[in-house]
């Protein structure tokens, strides 16, 4: 496990577990509390050993739902939060991410994905959880999912994740899978001049002209930390400005639109991914998270056979890409997705790219990657018949 005291200019070999903590560390984050679950439990151990050393709060709850109420109680009272689980904890924590969702209470969820339904491949890998972090809770509701490939790109992406939540005032969520999870690589850990530190708007009006939903600060109004003088009501109920609940229909219509439009005004924006090699392809990979190393080890080698072909990575999940992905179905004659579920991301990319053409995946389940030469095969094939 990390010491977390490693010079910043040396390289140090993490799992992306300890990445995902060391970096939540150092985004601000003072306030923990988890349920053990594999194969997350590793960030729930570093964050134990590493937040009293800094300050802050590490909390083992009785089970998931109580881990994140209890992350979104401390956020309101100031603190940067976060919890990680897996598959099971990431269903039972959704009732409470749509309470954060409603009441604007920004923290992180991650969610080191593994094998499903149910308790499925506990230790084993799976890309099946990115729709639940879409549209999991129920409801309306904004979303920002960051899906990182490699560690030093964790280490970033944590930071955002916690810097989107305070801006946005919005839980956010780091899809990792169990591969990048439990896997051991070398990394710089990035200098504090690489990255911002996005801390939230605290109001500018004294307590008692302060209404914790006045939309007229703009799209995500201020918010005050309890115990400061300010008091505020705070419910999942549908609410007016002051926070207490209303049924008023257009007061309800105005006030969900304006919590879909504060991400999605920026969704272009927020919609980060990597081009490789694409600039002559005919064929496009589309690709996330731990499969995307395969994936472009394939590009590579159907390059070497001269077949035009590139990768887009896709590191933000939600907001989806859509832009990018419509703008290369006018460029590529085919997409090929790789992802190790049954086929989720792929319906996205057949959405977004508004054109009869040939999508076909590159699937697998059973908690094992999908190796560089089948998507290679893949490749191969569409080059040659477009199917």
């Amino acid at each position: 496990m990390s010491s977390g005291h490693s010079d910043k200019s040396e390289i140090v070999f993490w799992q992306g577990n300890e990445v995902v903590a060391e970096a939540a560390i150092a985004a601000g984050c003072r306030f923990y509390a988890g349920y053990p679950i594999t194969p997350s439990s590793e960030i729930a151990a570093v964050m134990a050993e590493r937040l009293p050393e800094v300050g802050g709060t590490f909390i083992q709850m009785e089970d998931e739902i109580a881990a994140m109420g209890a992350i979104i109680g401390a956020s309101l009272a100031g603190k940067k939060t976060f919890t990680a689980t897996s598959g099971p904890g990431f269903s039972l924590k959704m009732e409470n991410i749509g309470y954060a969702c409603m009441a604007e209470v920004p923290c992180v969820v991650v969610n080191v994905m593994r094998g499903g339904p149910s308790t499925g491949l506990p230790t084993a890998l799976a890309q099946a959880d990115v729709m639940q972090a879409r549209w999991g809770t129920h409801g309306d509701h904004p979303t920002i999912a960051l899906a990182p490939a490699y560690h030093r790109e964790i280490y970033l992406c944590t930071i955002k994740c916690f810097n989107y939540a305070e801006k946005y005032r919005i839980p956010t969520m780091l899809l990792l899978d169990e591969v990048l999870g439990h896997l051991s690589e070398g990394i710089q850990v990035p200098d504090p001049s690489e990255y911002e530190i996005f801390d939230r708007v605290k109001p500018s009006v004294p307590p008692e002209k302060y209404f914790p939903y006045d939309s007229s600060f703009g799209d995500v109004p201020p918010m005050a930390t309890y115990f400061e003088g300010y008091r505020f009501h705070v419910t999942g109920l549908n609410h007016n400005r002051t926070g207490f609940p209303t049924t008023d229909p257009e007061i309800c219509q105005q006030e969900e639109m304006r919590m879909i439009r504060k991400v999605m005004k920026d969704a272009e924006q927020l919609a980060e991914y990597e081009e490789y090699r694409m600039e002559d392809a005919e064929v496009a990979v589309f690709s996330f998270g731990s499969t995307a190393r395969g994936a472009r080890v394939a590009v590579d080698e159907a390059r070497k056979q001269g077949i035009k072909v590139g990768l887009l990575r896709a590191i933000t999940l939600w907001p989806f890409p859509d832009r990018k992905i419509y703008e290369l179905a006018r460029q590529v004659k085919a997409f090929v997705v790789p992802e190790v579920n049954l086929g989720q991301i792929i319906l996205e990319v057949e959405r977004a790219s508004h054109r009869d053409m040939p999508i076909v995946g590159v699937n697998r389940v059973g908690g094992v990657p999908i190796p560089p030469g089948e998507i290679f095969n893949k490749i191969k094939e569409v080059a040659r018949d477009g199917r």
